[in-house]
């Protein structure tokens, strides 16, 4: 528990960092925005095999189900869960117009709080899979180590940059003040901490419930990258660059689970 959290207060961290940018400069390079925003999707795709889906099929083997079937069953239910919250609460992608808010009565909520909104959801999967990772060691599983759960906190760690980034520097081009642009901007990542204490006592408390937990946090971050992060990366005409991006993410991550895990 203590771990997940230090952990998920990096992810933090790193979500308040990638904010920060809003003190140094008012608007972003659109190439290097969508190629942060390309690598990031690779690097929650990578996580969401090596990190969580691998490991859920091994722990699959131990039941008397067939081994695929906990992974199927909690990544489905993955990203059902995900669309379902974004067909709920009210929330509005990074650069896309007002008209475009999706959710129940957005036309009722200000902008800026649409846009924290948009990426606290998404964080919620990121820090829950932290949270299963570490849960996962602490029962002991043969197939969860603790430099993967590491590995995978560095890596979400890394994708967080450009999630800050994506909600205070809109905010500053409309005229909001840096101070508050960065507010806003870090505050999205608070729920991680949050999360990741959920899918620790998740996990710990019904150790039989671990595979599916795995693969529901990979479904969602896979979610999250299918319907956010790379429609955002391509929509400024940088196609080429985010894809390469996403690739070079993917390996990043890839390296470090296998390498660490």
């Amino acid at each position: 528990m203590t771990q997940a959290i230090i952990f998920t207060l990096f992810t933090w961290g790193m979500t308040a960092l990638g904010a920060a940018l809003v003190f140094t400069t008012k608007t972003i390079n659109l190439k290097f925005f969508d190629g942060m925003l390309g690598f990031a999707g690779g690097v929650m795709i990578a996580a969401s095999f090596w990190s969580l889906l691998s490991p859920a099929i091994e722990m699959g083997e131990m039941g008397p189900l067939p081994n695929w079937f906990p992974a199927a069953i909690g990544f489905l239910l993955g990203g059902v869960f995900l669309w379902s919250i974004d067909k709920v609460i009210p929330h509005l992608h990074p650069n896309a117009p007002l008209k475009d808010a999706e959710g129940m009565n957005p036309e009722k909520k200000r902008r800026s709080t649409l846009l924290v909104l948009a990426i606290t959801l998404h964080n919620i999967p990121e820090g829950l899979a932290i949270g299963v990772a570490f849960g996962a060691v602490a029962a002991g599983y043969p197939s969860a180590s603790l430099t993967g759960a590491i590995a995978l906190a560095i890596g979400i760690g890394i994708q967080n940059l450009p999630e800050g980034t994506a909600v205070s520097m809109p905010l500053r081009r409309e005229g909001v003040s840096r101070r508050k642009s960065f507010f806003y901007g870090q505050f999205s990542g608070m729920v991680e901490p949050i999360s990741a204490v959920i899918g620790v006592l998740l996990v710990t408390l019904m150790q039989p419930l671990l595979p599916y937990a795995l693969s529901f946090a990979a479904g969602a971050m896979i979610f999250v990258v299918v319907e956010e992060v790379i429609p955002s990366s391509h929509e400024n005409g940088n196609k080429d660059l985010a894809s390469m991006s996403l690739m070079i993410g993917f390996v990043v991550m890839m390296i470090l689970d296998v390498a660490l895990g």
